[in-house]
């Protein structure tokens, strides 16, 4: 088990039930790379990952 895991058991643990859109969790992922600049390119990986993650033309690559 990764130390990310317990925060990823934790999100689904409180808000496993709750719906949310792709324009909600963006804008979330900005209010947290404002108040954490540090983790802006981890974040900036993880939105393109999200982003990509249908893309068939990337796993060519």
């Amino acid at each position: 088990m990764y130390f990310t895991d317990r925060g990823i058991e934790e999100l689904e643990k409180r808000r496993g039930q709750e719906e949310v859109t792709f324009e909600w969790l963006a804008e979330q992922l900005r209010t947290f790379v404002d108040l954490n600049p540090d983790f802006e390119i981890p974040v900036e990986r993880l939105a393109t990952w999200l982003a990509r993650l249908d893309d068939e033309d990337e796993d060519d690559e």
